[in-house]
């Protein structure tokens, strides 16, 4: 896969993010993909590995923040090794708004995610 061909792929990837679209997400990653978000009890944060637990995983962040978004998306690619820069913004069920840049870590496979690294800024 070319660089030019990842950064394609994770702009569909970011879009599929922004529709709430779990099933989509699911297919840009390989079956054993695994997902290490930016927060949990871990210094990885909360990991899931596997179809079932990246969609609970992935669903559980529109149950925390409904209208999610990732704006200014930023995309780079060496090999299969690739970054996505974005901003996210979403508001909590109490009403508390959310603001922060973030970035992936991606390792590719085949065409495919097998490891998203999530990183975002901590806001005080």
């Amino acid at each position: 896969m070319s660089d030019q061909d990842t950064i394609a792929l994770l702009e569909r990837f970011m879009a599929a993010w922004n529709a709430h679209d779990v099933e989509a997400l699911l297919d840009f990653m390989t079956d054993d993909g695994v997902f290490q978000a930016s927060v949990g009890p871990a210094p990885l944060g909360t990991t899931a590995v596997g179809r079932d637990a990246l969609r609970r995983a992935y669903s559980a962040i529109w149950q925390t923040y409904p209208d999610a978004q990732w704006t200014n998306g930023r995309h780079f690619a060496a090999g299969n090794n690739a970054c996505s820069e974005w901003i996210f913004i979403g508001t909590k069920a109490d009403g508390t708004k959310v603001e922060v840049q973030g970035c992936d870590l991606f390792t590719l496979r085949n065409g495919k995610i097998a490891v998203k690294n999530s990183f975002r800024k901590q806001v005080q």
